[in-house]
């Protein structure tokens, strides 16, 4: 009664479910004979016994969790090794070396912060269905704000990476090699670029070497895309100007060392190129406005261009300081310095707010089409508002700080005052594209309804019965 296994007769109602487990036993007889028609030995059976090597991977969220994991312990060794390697210096040489590595390593992670911030950009607009792709005129392969973010991602961990060598080399008495660093990093950057191959999203790379091309050489009929980057350029003036100072060091083979603080050197702080690599964007963006009144003849392209004209006079009275008396300085050309800051800002927050965004057109940007708590948190929501207008006043007039070549030793404060103005153009994004995304929808609808017109008309003088 307890001992072996009961086996059915063939015809039996009670054998088991196909896809049910095959049952095996070592009882000879009868079911011993019939193993050998068994389901267990069968092809299918078979084909069980090998694993799908996708069956063994680990799940999406474990991969992420994984890679989230060396992350943070990737941040966590190089903030470690930079540290150790900073308290190995001396102490009056610590601020001179510190000053330096952030001249070099600034520029390329204030870009990473812009790539970052833009990606959470294009995430927005596509939760609100904002056709960012026709707006800037982008083919089908243009980058998602997933890769975007792969993009940010890669140039967070490469530019510390290199950073924390810089560091580690240079107080461990290696100095070539610690000045090959960021030679090595800016070359890198320099190449992929312009690497013509099909490789690292190559159409992108070569939309973005032509719009920038475009803005600096405005000869054609200017687009939305190339004043929208040339607006974002005015952001990142400061950026290019540590740029340039770093590149002429490297140029020069004044890496890894102290002789840039000499007021009369080559790459000097008191060097003349460095107002006139601050100015270059606002003269880019100027030019842009004068050639849409060429083209349009709309005289607020004037009063657009007169708005980036106020930034030259706040970045060249900053400049005279270092080559006028300072009395000279003090009893006037300083006035005059704070009088075209305060201009420039209030006009440019004018026009932020009249023109580029234009707050009686704000209907869907933050309107998501799946409702999440960011949705519920940022649509119609009056502090939102409150909240985007009176930061880009604030940081409108901090930028001013930014733009003054006299007070740019203090390199904390200015890195501080640099991010804030590209998180002030990461806000002022989303409401610059929608307002563009609302004037595209007008337009599209006013042709339509002047198609729908015609053929009314047509339809009129033609009758119904008519034969041609």
């Amino acid at each position: 009664m307890f001992g072996g296994l009961a086996t059915p007769a063939a015809g039996s109602p009670h054998l088991r479910k196909s896809g049910s487990r095959a049952v095996v036993s070592d009882i000879g007889g009868e079911l011993g004979n019939g193993l050998e028609d068994s389901p267990v030995n069968s092809p299918e059976a078979e084909q069980m016994k090998t694993m799908n090597p996708a069956a063994i991977m680990p799940s999406p969220i474990v991969l992420w969790r994984f890679k989230v994991l060396l992350f943070f312990a990737w941040g966590f060794i190089c903030c470690k090794i930079g540290w150790d390697s900073v308290m190995r210096m001396s102490a009056d040489l610590r601020d001179l070396f510190l000053y330096e590595a952030f001249l070099y390593y600034n520029p390329l992670l204030l870009v990473t912060l812009m790539v970052w911030l833009w990606g959470i950009n294009l995430w927005v607009f596509a939760q609100s269905n904002i056709g960012y792709a026709k707006i800037f005129d982008l083919d089908q392969n243009h980058l998602t704000h997933r890769e975007i973010w792969k993009c940010a991602t890669w140039m967070t961990i490469v530019v510390p990476t290199s950073m924390t060598a810089y560091l580690y080399l240079y107080s461990h008495g290696e100095v070539s090699l610690a000045a090959s660093q960021p030679v090595l990093l800016y070359t890198a950057v320099a190449l992929i670029l312009i690497f013509p191959f099909d490789i690292f999203y190559l159409s992108t790379r070569f939309y973005l070497l032509r719009t920038l091309w475009r803005i600096v050489f405005p000869l054609q009929a200017i687009s939305f895309c190339d004043f929208f980057l040339a607006d974002i350029l005015t952001s990142m003036s400061k950026v290019f100007s540590d740029l340039e100072r770093s590149v002429c060091r490297m140029v020069h083979r004044q890496v890894a060392t102290i002789a840039w603080f000499e007021a009369d050197s080559v790459c000097g702080s008191h060097s003349v190129a460095i107002p006139l690599v601050l100015v270059l964007p606002y003269l880019f963006r100027l030019f842009q406005c004068l050639r849409q009144y060429k083209d349009t003849g709309e005289r607020t392209t004037l009063l657009n261009a007169l708005k980036y004209s106020t930034a030259v006079p706040v970045i060249f009275l900053s400049a005279l300081k270092y080559h006028v008396f300072p009395e000279k300085w003090t009893s006037f050309y300083r006035p005059l310095w704070l009088l075209s800051s305060v201009l420039n800002s209030l006009y440019s927050f004018y026009w932020d707010i009249t023109r580029d965004w234009d707050l009686s057109c704000f209907t869907r940007i933050f309107k998501f089409t799946k409702p999440s708590i960011a949705s519920y948190l940022l649509y119609g929501r009056r502090w939102v508002f409150l909240w985007v207008i009176g930061s880009n006043l604030i940081l409108r007039c901090t930028w001013t700080y930014k733009l003054s070549a006299h007070l740019r030793h203090n390199y904390l404060t200015l890195f501080t005052i640099t991010a804030l103005e590209i998180f002030r153009r990461f806000q002022w994004a989303f409401f610059r594209v929608e307002n563009e995304w609302n004037k595209t929808n007008s337009r599209t609808n006013i042709q339509l309804a002047s198609l729908s017109d015609i053929n009314s008309e047509e339809d009129k003088l033609l009758p119904s019965d008519h034969n041609v």
